[in-house]
């Protein structure tokens, strides 16, 4: 079973706490993204991110960077948003750890695909930045297929044959499902409020990352299993869910 999950806009660029970092599978590709960033300006980037203007100069300084090494880390570390936390990779045994590395795929809208310790340069590239490129005008021409088929090469790798989707729509848009050979599971977390159950986006990316991390601690491979999940609450709604869609409910605290 293989998971993936989206980046983050929020990073942490403190110095690296793992070893042994990684070289990620789509660096040339990142590369030549890069090298089409550094001809936009930092108001280019501010009206495609919808940023503000210093993290507009912030950014252009970045691109103007990449490729040199500077502030490299892996990407489990990099990566501090919501759905980080849920995931706490810092608290993840070393054999944990080497199993995330086959089995977790973080999305990236510059590095395509990347594994948790594969390292990164601190970025921000949303994978629905309109930004033309040598294959379209947006990065979902750009990465077309190739995120699919690294899938399904990581598959066979670990002779999985379950996606689970952790992933935002915007990021897992970008995976070709005509292209890919697995099935996807997609799990979503609901909060129940006065007017009934509501998706609360700060809650449902952690919940995401937990249950990365529920899949990688139990070495998940029976899909059965990811019923159990109960991490912060949560319980499974069998008749609320459809299909691959699986439904995870939690009381209003």
């Amino acid at each position: 079973m293989l998971v993936v999950v989206s980046p983050a806009k929020r990073l942490d660029e403190k110095p690296a706490k793992m070893t042994g970092g990684t070289r990620p599978v789509f660096q040339d590709q990142a590369e030549t993204l890069a090298k089409a960033a550094r001809k936009l300006s930092g108001k280019d980037l501010e009206r495609l991110m919808h940023i503000s203007p210093a993290l507009g100069a912030l950014n252009v300084e970045r691109f103007a960077a990449f490729g040199g090494g500077a502030g490299e880390k892996p990407a489990i570390e990099m990566f501090a948003g919501d759905t980080y936390a849920g995931l706490d990779a810092g608290s993840l045994e070393e054999d944990e750890l080497r199993y995330a590395q086959e089995h977790l795929c973080i999305l990236s809208g510059l590095y395509g695909l990347l594994r948790p310790r594969d390292q990164i340069a601190p970025h921000r590239l949303e994978m629905g930045t309109r930004m033309k490129n040598q294959k379209g005008k947006n990065l979902y021409e750009f990465w077309a297929d190739d995120i699919a088929k690294e899938l399904n090469q990581r598959a066979d790798s670990t002779s999985s044959d379950i996606l689970v989707n952790c992933a935002s729509v915007e990021y897992f848009s970008a995976v070709d499902r005509d292209a890919l050979d697995l099935r996807v599971i997609t799990p979503q977390f609901l909060e129940m409020k006065p007017g009934g159950p509501k998706v609360v986006s700060f809650f449902a990316k952690k919940a995401r990352g937990a249950m990365a991390r529920f899949i990688v601690q139990n070495r998940v491979r029976d899909p059965e299993a990811l019923k159990h999940f109960d991490l912060g609450g949560y319980t499974f709604q069998p008749d609320m869910s459809e299909g691959d869609d699986l439904i995870f409910l939690r009381d209003e605290s």
